[in-house]
């Protein structure tokens, strides 16, 4: 009888742990950033001008990193660099204007430009943010101007910057990849079918490149959030929707490549679940993920909320 409430009693703690979880149960198992690992290295970020860019340039600076930021705006880079407080913020953080669909030759120049800021060490970290997104959509109304951006930036663009910095790390021997990916990376996304084939993408990609590359030094942390805060959906009128904020997300990211997590899923509850389902239960997750597709689309249209459960049972909720 008492291992049997010993039992009851561990999988209500268990249950708990998964219903409030912020993220994957690895990266909740770590608490802090390893410091060591981030002072006086050399953090690349791109699209650091706003949003979870912007503010992992500001706790990578206090934890004494040597920071490279970049975007297409430098007028807004140059914003962020006044705001960063640390070792070597704000007069040593070097602006490095870039966009990411400008093709290899002009990306081979970044590239030369960017490692030769800190000579002694090159690039430490490359941190890729900079994604493009369009408003959520039926998969019928993608436009090929629209699939040709999204794939420019989101793959096109990352992959060839990586290409072209990665015979610099292998020749020092080391170099660590923080790919920001997407849940819909990982799981069918109803409404965002090319962003999600994006992500897929690089998920393919990274995890690839990681596993030819560990040997000599490569390492690739793919970070996967769900709903995130920020500056384009604060103030959201949709009161249901919650969502992990930019700065909790940027933590983590942080703590994820610090301790050099391979992947870490960051979210709140019912994408952390879908993920779990379509990661462990593929036919259960992609089951619900076709109850909720239509309905998810439909509540996009009417700007409601894109991540209700209700919508499993097609109560779609709009403002």
């Amino acid at each position: 009888m008492l291992v049997f409430f010993i039992c009851v009693l561990v999988f209500f703690i268990f249950l708990y742990k998964f219903l409030t979880a912020y993220g994957d149960f690895t990266l909740m198992s770590k608490k802090q950033p390893k410091r060591e690992e981030i002072e006086d290295k050399v953090v690349w970020i791109t699209g650091a001008s706003r949003g979870i860019g912007e503010i992992l340039a500001k706790q990578l600076a206090r934890l004494g990193a040597k920071l490279i930021i970049s975007a297409r705006n430098e007028i807004e880079l140059s914003r962020v660099r006044t705001q960063l407080k640390g070792k070597h913020a704000p007069d040593e953080v070097k602006i490095l204007p870039l966009d990411l669909s400008s093709g290899e030759d002009s990306l081979r120049i970044a590239i030369e430009k960017a490692e030769s800021f800190f000579p002694d060490s090159g690039v430490d970290y490359m941190i890729h943010n900079a994604a493009f997104e369009r408003p959520k959509t039926s998969i019928l109304d993608v436009t090929e101007e629209g699939l040709k951006a999204t794939f420019d930036v989101n793959v096109f663009g990352t992959i060839a910057l990586t290409k072209l910095l990665t015979p610099f790390m292998l020749k020092r021997g080391h170099g660590h990849f923080v790919v920001m990916s997407s849940a819909a990376g990982k799981t069918p996304a109803p409404g965002q079918a090319v962003y999600s084939a994006s992500k897929y993408a690089l998920n393919g990609y990274f995890h690839t490149l990681r596993s030819e590359l560990c040997q000599k030094g490569i390492r690739v942390t793919v970070v996967c959030p769900g709903p995130i805060e920020t500056s384009n959906n604060a103030g959201s009128k949709v009161p249901s929707e919650k969502r992990v904020s930019s700065e909790r997300c940027a933590e983590l990211t942080i703590i994820a490549a610090t301790h050099g997590l391979k992947e870490a899923w960051i979210s709140y509850q019912p994408v952390l679940a879908v993920m779990y389902l379509v990661q462990y239960m593929p036919s259960v997750g992609y089951w619900l993920m076709d109850k909720v597709g239509k309905n998810r689309v439909e509540a996009a249209e009417k700007k409601g909320n894109t991540y209700s459960l209700s919508l499993l049972f097609g109560k779609k909720k709009a403002t």
